[in-house]
Order: C-alpha cells, then sequence, then structure tokens
C-alpha cells in the first residue's frame, strides 16, 4: 500500500509539473496573431517630414556646445532651436547672412520634424496630426515604397489635432477605417509608425480607458492605451483586431519625455467628423455655449449646497453669447447637457462641442441650491476666445477679518478687467482663512457667499455676518481666468 501510494503521488506531482511547464505554452498560442495585420496595413501607413522656418537669437555660453545626438533625435532640432547651429556664434543656420558677425544676432534656419500618417482614400488623401505639419514649409510624404512625395495640406483643426494632406498619386493602398464608438476597454490594439524615424515600427497593447479627457484637449475624448508610442508615432494609425483604424496616435504623458505605458489617441469618429467638415468647407465647426467653468470639489460642493461634488460651475458668462441670451449667472452649476450626464466640468466642452449648431437645448443647473432648467440655442465657436491678461497694481489698502489686505480698483482697472462695478483687489494674504483657502496676492475678489461685491465696505460688511465652520464660495479673479474657491471661517475667528 505504501508503494503504491507513492507511486500515485509520483504521477500527481509529475502532471503538475507538466502543467506548469506547458502553460506559458498555451497561454503564448492564446494571444494574437498581429502578423497578418501587420501585412495587410503596412504599405498604407507614412512617413511625415516637414521643413519650418525658425528664428532664435540666443547662443550657447562660452565653453559649451552642443552635444553629439544620433540623427534624427527630436533633442537635435530642440538645441539648435534655442542655440544655433553648432560654431556659428550661437543662433546663426548653416549658410544664413545677415551682415553680422557671429555675435548671435536672430537668424532663420530651417528645423525639420518628423511624424506619421496613414492613407484613407487610393487617390491621395492622407490623415495626420496638426501638430505634426504645424507652420511647416514643406511638407513630405514618404511610402513604404520609398517615393517621397511633396503633400499640399487641405486643411487642419488645431483643437482637434487634425490634418488632412493630399499627395499627387493613384491606385494607393489605403486603411479600413473603423467605429471607434464600438470600441471597449481591454480589448487589443495595434500601432504603426515612424518613432525616431524607425519607419514602420510596430507596437502592441490593450485599450486602458476611453473617453479621457486631458487638461489643454477640450474637444476629444481620448482612447487611452498602454501601446508604446514616442516622437515619430503622432499621426499614425491605431489599428483594432479586424485591421480597421479606430483611432490617431497623438500624445503621451511622460515625466521623463519618453513612453511610459499612457498613451492617448484621437478616435477615429471625431476625427472624420472634422475631416468631412475640411473636405467641405476648409474649416472644422463646433457648438459654442460662452462661459467659462471649473471643477467642483468636494469643499465647493458642500458651499453650493450639494450632496457631492459632480457638474461645472460657471466662472463667467462671455457677453453676447448663447449662456447670457439663455439666462446663465456666475455660480451655476450645470449637472446636464441634453441628454449627457456632466459628472466632471471637462465633460461639457466636449458635450458642447459636439452639439448641432442652431439648435435648442435643454440644460439643467443647480442655482442657489434649487434645480432649474435652462433652454440654450448653441452658437458656433468663434476662432479666438482668449482674453488679454492685464496687470493689476496696488493702491490704497484695506483689512478684514478673513486676514487679507485689500483695495477698491481703479476705474481704470476695472476699465482693463471688464468688470464694471465689480471686485476689491487683494494685496496682501496672511494667516487665516483666505490664506487656507488658496486666495493669492494679486487676485480679484468678485463674489463672496454668492454675493457680488462692489467695493471694499460692502466686502468687510458681507465678512462681518459669515458663518463659522462652514464652507462658503467665493469667486476670484487671478489673471485672466475666474476662480471658484471654497472658504471656511474656524470657529472662535
Amino acid at each position: 500500500m505504501r508503494v503504491m501510494s507513492l507511486n500515485k503521488f509520483v504521477v500527481y506531482l509529475s502532471i503538475l509539473m507538466m502543467g506548469l511547464v506547458l502553460a506559458p505554452a498555451v497561454s503564448a498560442r492564446d494571444l494574437p496573431d498581429f502578423t497578418k495585420l501587420v501585412e495587410q496595413n503596412a504599405s498604407a501607413v507614412v512617413n511625415i517630414s516637414t521643413k519650418q522656418k525658425m528664428k532664435h537669437p540666443h547662443g550657447l555660453p562660452p565653453g559649451m556646445e552642443i552635444p553629439d545626438l544620433p540623427e534624427g533625435s527630436p533633442w537635435g532640432d530642440l538645441f539648435r532651436h534655442f542655440f544655433g547651429e553648432p560654431g556659428n556664434g550661437g543662433g546663426h543656420g548653416e549658410g544664413d547672412n545677415d551682415g553680422g558677425e557671429g555675435n548671435g544676432a536672430p537668424d532663420e534656419f530651417n528645423s525639420q520634424s518628423l511624424g506619421s500618417g496613414f492613407i484613407i482614400d487610393k487617390d491621395g488623401y492622407v490623415i495626420t496630426n496638426y501638430h505634426v505639419v504645424r507652420d511647416a514649409t514643406e511638407v513630405v510624404v514618404r511610402l513604404q515604397d520609398r517615393r517621397e512625395l511633396k503633400a499640399k495640406i487641405v486643411g487642419s483643426d488645431e483643437r482637434s489635432d487634425i490634418a488632412l494632406l493630399k499627395i499627387k498619386a493613384h491606385d494607393l493602398p489605403v486603411v479600413k477605417l473603423g467605429k471607434s464608438a464600438d470600441t471597449k476597454v481591454g480589448e487589443w490594439v495595434m500601432a504603426i509608425g515612424s518613432p525616431f524615424g524607425f519607419d514602420h515600427s510596430v507596437s502592441v497593447g490593450v485599450v486602458s480607458a476611453l473617453g479621457r479627457n486631458l487638461p489643454s484637449e477640450s474637444y476629444v475624448p481620448f482612447i487611452q492605451t498602454d501601446v508604446a508610442i514616442n516622437p515619430g508615432n503622432s499621426g499614425g494609425p491605431l489599428f483594432n483586431l479586424d485591421g480597421e483604424v479606430i483611432g490617431i496616435n497623438s500624445q503621451i504623458y511622460s515625466r521623463t519625455g519618453g513612453f511610459m505605458g499612457l498613451s492617448f489617441a484621437i478616435p477615429i469618429d471625431v476625427a472624420l467628423n472634422a475631416i468631412d467638415q475640411l473636405k467641405t468647407k476648409g474649416r472644422v465647426s463646433r457648438g459654442w455655449l460662452g462661459i467659462l467653468i471649473q471643477d467642483i470639489n468636494r469643499e465647493l460642493a458642500e458651499s453650493f449646497g450639494m450632496k457631492q461634488p459632480h457638474g461645472a460651475v460657471v466662472l463667467k458668462v462671455l457677453p453676447k453669447s448663447p449662456a447670457e441670451a439663455a439666462g446663465f449667472k456666475i455660480g451655476d452649476v450645470v449637472t446636464q447637457f441634453g441628454k449627457k450626464a456632466i459628472i466632471r466640468s471637462s465633460d461639457l466642452p466636449l458635450a458642447v462641442g459636439q452639439a448641432p449648431i442652431g439648435e435648442k437645448t435643454d440644460v439643467s443647473i443647480i442655482r442657489e441650491g434649487k434645480s432649474k432648467t435652462l433652454a440654450v440655442t448653441i452658437g458656433e465657436l468663434p476662432a479666438e476666445e482668449e482674453l488679454a491678461q492685464r496687470e493689476v497694481k496696488p493702491g490704497k489698502m484695506r483689512t478684514n477679518r478673513l486676514g487679507i489686505n485689500i483695495k477698491d480698483l481703479t476705474d481704470e482697472q476695472r476699465s482693463q478687467l471688464e468688470l464694471k462695478d465689480r471686485g476689491v483687489l487683494v494685496v496682501q494674504v496672511d494667516k487665516g482663512a483666505a490664506l487656507e483657502a488658496g486666495i493669492r496676492r494679486g487676485d480679484v475678489i468678485l463674489m463672496l457667499n454668492n454675493a457680488n461685491i462692489k467695493d471694499i465696505k460692502q466686502f468687510n460688511d458681507l465678512v462681518k455676518d459669515l458663518p463659522e465652520g462652514k464652507s462658503l464660495p467665493v469667486l476670484i479673479q487671478r489673471r485672466k481666468s475666474p476662480i471658484f474657491l471654497a472658504i471656511k471661517i474656524r470657529k472662535g475667528k
């Protein structure tokens, strides 16, 4: 009996060990095979090189020189952009002559950049990123068969980072376009591009998240992946396992300048909408409300009488905008736009941008703790919305119980800041509620506890009656942007 038990144990142990050995092989066989996808699609992916004329006056300090860098390195043009060509006194491009004597005068030089793209039409339409061809004086498309063709920029859209090119050629290989709306988190994807100039490099990974909103990009719900993307991959296609393009590789998040596992692609549905508009009218139109907004944290939610933070709080209503016509007010919290729930403030620009221009849309808001619905007619997003940054100069000071020194704004300052009869200037911040709330020197306080601030007297009268131990909203204007903060006066202050 003992012998038989030992034999059984040996057999079981052998089977177990064979299973452990074979498991990796079985798992490897279950992984997707990308070889056919590459064979079918690589010829429709192109390398894009551009030239730009650039100027810069600075040269390297004495005794320093540009380090030797690999050909095609993205750092080469960066060094030359700031310090000029080596040996030319700094700031002098090769062959340039401005009549100087190598003293660092600003000269023009050619800067080159590399990117990727893909062919969507047999007659030569190519998609890439706007930032790949931005300010280009010449764009050259190199095909897999080594042909190099000059390209014309048909149109571009900076806000979605899309550009449409046209090359003179026929019967070109094309990619198959999919629907990014069908993409799921966790599915396998593949990128083909030219990282650091290495043509037709393939990298694979999975979709990490959908609908990502990046701080600097308000109108694109990015596809996040862990596909290795590096400089030169920009503008290249992102394929699913059916060989369909579902995105355009555009950005990475990195603390080192290289790939760190966070890559972002523009959904092909968004890109094609922009491409169709570029083809038909040469520009891209988007919906517009005309408000500046901010996200809501826990303290702000409490100050607005909300049970939990969600939505977008209105910081400013632009004059002669759809929002002004619809009756939006500063301090309104937008919680729903049409059928789209606004969870984060970044959800609103995307929803508005995709809304049909000229149509009425119901917008749900919270105003002074009560729910309300506004009907707004969507306008068209203007080409330029930037507000000029104005410098605010201090004047006569007054103090208050929040621990800040303030002063009234002059008529000239109000005019410059477009504040009319609103606001007081913070000229000093001491210890206290204001410092804890994040108020800084130079901020202009516009509202306190939902009341507009006209002058120092009214502000101090409000401050005297503020409750202790409760978060209250305060609207400030910092440089060119309004911001809501939550301020709380500690008990006994």
